[in-house]
Formats: C-alpha cells, sequence, structure tokens
C-alpha cells in the first residue's frame, strides 16, 4: 500500500543532513510505602542508565501512526460494524477529531472484535479508519526503524488523557476496588487549579461512567514523587503554561502538568522546583547536560498530536530527542516516547482486559537510547505501569503498589551488553529554534 515502506535511513539522513491478575487498590492518604528494595535481579549499580525522559504526545492509535510498518503488527485495513473490510485511508494531522472517551473506547473495542470504531462516529464512519501519511510521520518512522518500535503498548484504561496522564505518574487511578477516575473533568486547568465546583468523571467496576466525581485535587494517590524525593531522585515535569481559572487560580497553577491534581506536590515544594514551564525547558537542559533523573514533557497546544492538529508535532519529539542525543547525558539516557490514549483512531489489536478499567486500546511507543536495541520491533505486552517499573529498576525504588506491579518491565527492548551507539541526528521540517521562539498557546492540549 506505502510505496515508502522500502524508504532508506541512510538515504534520508543522506538527502536532509543539509537541514537542520488484577492490580492492588492504591494506598490510602499517608499509608506508608513499601520499604526500599530494588524490583529486578539486576543490580541497580550496574544499570548503564542515569536519566529517563518519557515524551507523551496526544491520541493517536499504534495502526493511525504505524499502519504499514514492517514486522510490526500493524495492517493497512481494518472492519467495520456491517462486517465490511476497508481500506485504511491516507491523512493529515488536521483531520477532525474524533469520539475518544471511556463510553467510546468500549464501543470501537466491541468485546474483543475491534470494528466499531464507525459507530463512535456516526457523522463520519469511515473516518476513524485512516493513518496519517508518511511525509508527516517520517520523524516517527526514522526513530522507529532505528530503534526499538513497541507494538503492545496499551494505556492502562480505556478512555482518555486525563486518566492516562494519572497512570503515568501514578500506574493507578483508583479512587477505591470499584471506583476509578476516567474522562477529563468538567473544567480546566485540570487538578487543584480548577474552578470551584469542577467535577472529575468516574467509572466503576461494572463500567458505569458518571460525570459527577470528586473535585480532581486528590490526597489518596502515591506517585513517584513519593518514592523518588525520598531516595533523592531528581525528577522535572516539563509542561506548558495555560490559562482557564476563571480567576480562581493563582499564576503559578497555569500549567499543564498531571500533578496539578496531586495535592502534596500542588502545595509542596516540588511544585515551583520540579513542575517546569516552558516546556521548551527540556531543549537547554539537554543540551546543558542538567537532565533531571527522570522527566515527563508534555508539548504545547500548538505541537501536540490531538486532532485536529498541526503538522509540527513530530518535528517537536525530533527536537528533544535530536538535544538529547547531541548533549552529554546521551551515554546514559533512555527516552520513550509514547501517545496517552487512542484519540478515536482505528486499531486492530484487542487490548487484553486484566480488569474492569482495561488495557485500553492501543498506543504506539518508540524507545530509544544508546542501549535500544537496533532496528526492532518489541511485541512484549507493555502498559503505562511498564515505564514506571522500569524506572523503579533502574533507580532502586519501590512499586507503587499498582500496574507497576503486573507490568513488564521494558528490560527486553535494550542489551545493556551492547557498546553505546553513537547517536544519529534525526530529520524534522521544523528546527528547535522554531519551539524556543514558538509563541506559547496557552491552550491545553487536550480538553477530553
Amino acid at each position: 500500500m506505502r510505496s515508502f515502506l522500502s524508504f532508506s535511513i541512510a538515504q534520508a539522513l543522506l538527502v536532509l543532513a543539509a537541514a537542520a491478575c488484577a492490580p492492588p487498590s492504591p494506598s490510602s492518604s499517608g499509608a506508608a510505602l513499601p520499604s526500599y528494595s530494588r524490583t529486578s535481579s539486576r543490580h541497580v549499580a550496574s544499570y548503564p542508565i542515569q536519566h529517563i525522559v518519557i515524551v507523551i504526545q496526544e491520541n493517536r492509535s499504534f495502526d493511525n501512526i504505524f499502519a504499514g510498518f514492517p514486522n510490526a503488527d500493524a495492517p493497512t485495513f481494518g472492519y467495520m460494524s456491517n462486517g465490511q473490510k476497508v481500506n485504511l485511508q491516507s491523512i493529515g494531522f488536521g483531520a477532525p477529531d474524533l469520539s475518544h472517551g471511556y463510553k467510546a473506547a468500549l464501543v470501537d473495542y466491541d468485546n474483543g472484535k475491534m470494528d466499531a470504531f464507525d459507530l463512535s462516529n456516526p457523522d463520519d464512519p469511515t473516518l476513524p479508519y485512516s493513518y496519517v501519511q508518511y511525509s508527516a510521520t517520517k520523524p516517527y518512522w526514522l526513530m522507529a526503524e532505528q530503534y526499538v518500535l513497541a507494538d503492545h503498548m496499551f494505556p492502562s484504561e480505556l478512555g482518555g488523557s486525563f486518566a492516562a496522564h494519572l497512570n503515568l505518574i501514578a500506574a493507578t487511578d483508583k479512587l477505591s476496588p470499584t471506583l476509578a477516575e476516567a474522562d477529563n473533568p468538567s473544567n480546566t486547568p485540570w487538578g487543584c487549579d480548577a474552578p470551584t465546583g469542577t467535577q472529575s468523571t468516574t467509572v466503576d467496576s461494572n463500567r458505569n461512567v458518571d460525570i459527577h466525581g470528586p473535585f480532581p485535587c486528590f490526597t489518596q494517590f502515591q506517585t513517584m514523587a513519593d518514592t523518588m524525593d525520598p531516595a533523592g531522585i531528581s525528577w522535572k515535569y516539563y509542561a506548558p503554561q495555560t490559562v482557564g481559572c476563571s480567576g480562581s487560580c493563582d499564576a503559578g497553577g497555569l500549567i499543564w502538568s498531571e500533578f496539578d491534581a496531586i495535592s502534596n506536590v500542588r502545595y509542596g515544594a516540588d511544585w515551583s522546583r520540579d513542575v517546569i514551564y516552558p516546556q521548551t525547558t527540556i531543549l537547554s537542559d539537554a543540551t546543558n547536560g542538567t537532565l533531571p533523573q527522570v522527566a515527563w514533557v508534555v508539548p504545547d497546544w500548538k505541537n501536540s498530536d490531538h486532532a485536529p492538529a498541526n503538522d509540527t508535532g513530530p518535528s517537536w519529539v525530533a527536537a528533544v530527542v535530536n538535544a538529547i542525543g547531541n548533549g552529554p547525558d546521551w551515554k546514559s539516557t533512555a527516552i520513550v516516547i509514547l501517545w496517552d490514549d487512542w484519540g478515536g483512531w482505528y486499531d486492530d489489536v484487542p487490548p487484553p482486559q486484566l480488569d474492569w478499567e482495561g488495557l485500553a486500546i492501543r498506543v504506539p511507543a518508540i524507545i530509544i537510547s544508546p542501549y535500544a536495541r537496533k532496528a526492532y520491533v518489541s511485541h512484549t505486552q507493555y502498559e503505562s505501569g511498564s515505564i514506571l517499573k522500569f524506572m523503579e529498576e533502574v533507580f532502586g525504588l519501590p512499586s507503587l503498589g499498582g500496574t507497576d506491579q503486573r507490568a513488564n518491565a521494558l528490560d527486553d527492548s535494550f542489551n545493556f551488553d551492547q557498546k553505546p551507539r553513537k547517536f544519529k541526528t534525526i530529520p524534522a521540517k521544523y528546527p528547535p529554534p522554531f519551539f524556543v521562539h514558538q509563541s506559547p498557546s496557552l491552550k491545553v492540549p487536550d480538553t477530553e
């Protein structure tokens, strides 16, 4: 279907070189964390990784970005609810947004048949059956072709971004054994800085969704901050500024970070020290050799892949990767690029249902490191907790007791016995100065 499947990385670089088992419920507030111990048989000191960077993009399924990728589970066709087989159509990032809440995910999933994406979008039932054209996603493909593409990465919960981002810092979004956070709160910013009266969306163990959930400023979640801080592990959450508080929050709260929903972070020393804006600070930190040991990076709305999107998202991610790759910390860094949810786009792989929350519809993940396997497609089942489990292994941290317990860590995507690979710059349409000098949108990257 795609002539570009034979496209050579070497050719691209030459041409463009001149261009720039369910988990336990979370601990209640104030509960003691497990004592510090290694979570892997590998000795902590033997890991050559000293920095882990999680780059989060928005709202794309695996097939929507990587349909046709060699050796991956990436077909170029799908099935509609009437049984009709359809070829995936080529689109740009600017295609319209699709339904992608918890209820839409259940419809699309269709008890594992993965054939009802048309029913979630009755106004344009064929639109979900699409892939973003290679000319727009080329940086992602070049990264995947050089390093590791994980073709079985699933968010831990069905639904949208709020729960997905919570799982990426807390390994859970459960409020109780039978109730969890789900779709986004009723107002932005998401978290303690939301306007008074904001309600979150919850889902119960019978998969009933309720829009009258608690105010999204939580005290019951232990997060990676609670394990990293006492262990002396430095971390930063690089995020864009936003607006939308309607005068009810101070200027410091106008940052699109999931840690805004964690009370002890928002109102503690971590907020001013470790929640960093603008998000482009990651570029200078990487260049200057001042990366923290753990970093999360989220884009400005202008550079989000959330539909309808500009074409700048892949270049933004490439800018982050290139800054790290060409910086002094490359030889000790692992980068994980993933998309927070499927965005309503077709995917063919039924997500295993490990409990009533999910797993959710598959998203892409690219793993980049001097120790990453070369041109490797990992078929290992990963989820949000896999990334946190890998952090725990590398830094000798205790488990948070959520999905990080059941999840497979990322180890199979690495060969820590190999000589560290030399970094090759990823060509991209927009260079780093484009993002450094770009005016902030002050919009949240995702409101769903």
